[in-house]
């Protein structure tokens, strides 16, 4: 994928789809191989998943190409045009039963899995993004957020009239990233599902996608890179290791631990990963001492509510060969988060564990690195 600007990605279980300007690749094995999946003579704008069917919008170029195309056996083959009228579909997206198209015109839906389409009360704005929040549809166009309460029946314009790039939900937390010039670029923030908008720090910036996980939050940016949040919104990072530079990130990507972005354009072009650990995790070092041997540490205070501090330390005297893992389980053995994840220099570290959205009970924490495992209990008490 080295060659190819990827504008779109998605996945369905460990399958990784990526839409470029010369159809859909389909990795199996997290990024590290790719495979044409078809539609080599359409450029995609947009992914989604249904289910076991690959939903793609296609832009109208070559012309008669455009429009919206669906696989159901993970892209080797797919279905002609099920988009009418034919035009450039810049955002896919599926609600239960439902299926979005952003076109040119506004916003359609489909609840028969595209067979037919509808054009919603949107239909005079380019739309380039959807996401959804409980009952709540957001839609982004040329002329602002759209909000839906009533599954994509009726819209309204929100507070914001900004050209949006990109939308995503954090919780109550509705995020969009805007693609204007002057004061109205970065990205926006409601928590009262877009009654309100405040623009956030990262404010000087086109914003082409948004993902979140945790209180973390991502933006790919037109032209300078990746950012990230680890605070929703209120501060962000430029973390560009490994692009080069004007680097445009076209979409943002989250599985097995690992973000993926899909860029393209005058610097970094193709499919780029790295582990989510290293991103989402304030891990400090705290001791200028030499460790002899790796150790975890209970962590504190505990009981705890809502955060606890986890130390440990790693003895290498140079970068481990692999990775440290400090991972957090329900009683069950279902992983919650994962604190670390990354190759890590010799001492001792802390990082802090948020269980605010978990519920009260037991939990465990584990280290591992190479052959070294320990596990320790926690306790959330509310």
């Amino acid at each position: 994928m080295s060659n190819s600007s990827v504008l779109a990605l998605a996945n369905n279980g460990n399958n990784i789809f990526a839409g470029t300007y010369y159809g859909v690749f389909l990795s199996t094995n997290n990024g590290n191989n790719w495979t044409q999946a078809g539609l080599s003579a359409n450029s995609i704008m947009s992914l989604a998943i249904s289910g076991n069917n690959i939903i793609a919008g296609v832009e109208d170029y070559p012309v008669g190409l455009g429009g919206v195309y669906i696989s159901t056996n993970n892209g080797t083959n797919w279905s002609p045009n099920l988009f009418t009228p034919i035009q450039n579909v810049w955002a896919v997206f599926v609600n239960g039963n439902t299926v979005f198209a952003g076109a040119d015109n506004g916003v359609y839906l489909s609840t028969n899995n595209g067979t037919n389409w509808t054009q919603t009360s949107v239909n005079n704005d380019y739309v380039y993004a959807f996401a959804v929040s409980g009952n709540n549809i957001f839609a982004g166009g040329d002329n602002g957020v759209y909000l839906s309460t009533n599954n994509g029946t009726n819209w309204t314009l929100t507070s914001l009239h900004v050209s949006m790039g990109a939308l995503a939900v954090n919780g109550n937390n509705i995020f969009a990233g805007t693609f204007a010039g002057g004061s109205g670029q970065g990205v926006y923030l409601s928590t009262n599902n877009g009654i309100n908008w405040t623009q956030t720090s990262l404010n000087n910036r086109n914003i082409n996608s948004l993902a979140a996980s945790g209180n973390n939050v991502f933006a790919g940016t037109y032209l300078t890179g990746f950012y990230v949040s680890n605070n929703n919104g209120t501060n962000w990072v430029q973390r560009n290791e490994g692009f080069t530079p004007n680097t445009v990130v076209s979409d943002l990507c989250i599985l097995n631990n690992f973000i993926f972005a899909g860029t393209g354009g005058i610097g970094a072009v193709g499919v780029y990963r790295r582990p989510l650990g290293e991103l989402i995790t304030g891990i400090q070092p705290v001791s200028n001492e030499i460790p002899n041997k790796y150790s975890l540490s209970q962590n504190y205070p505990n009981p705890f509510n809502p955060s606890t501090v986890i130390r440990f330390s790693v003895p290498n005297d140079k970068l481990t060969t692999n990775n440290v893992q400090l991972i957090v389980y329900d009683v069950m053995g279902r992983e919650v988060q994962t604190l670390v994840n990354e190759s890590l220099r010799q001492g001792t570290y802390e990082t802090t564990f948020d269980g605010s959205k978990l519920t009260s009970g037991v939990y465990f924490y584990r280290l591992t690195a190479g052959e070294f495992t320990d596990t320790k209990k926690l306790i959330l008490l509310k």
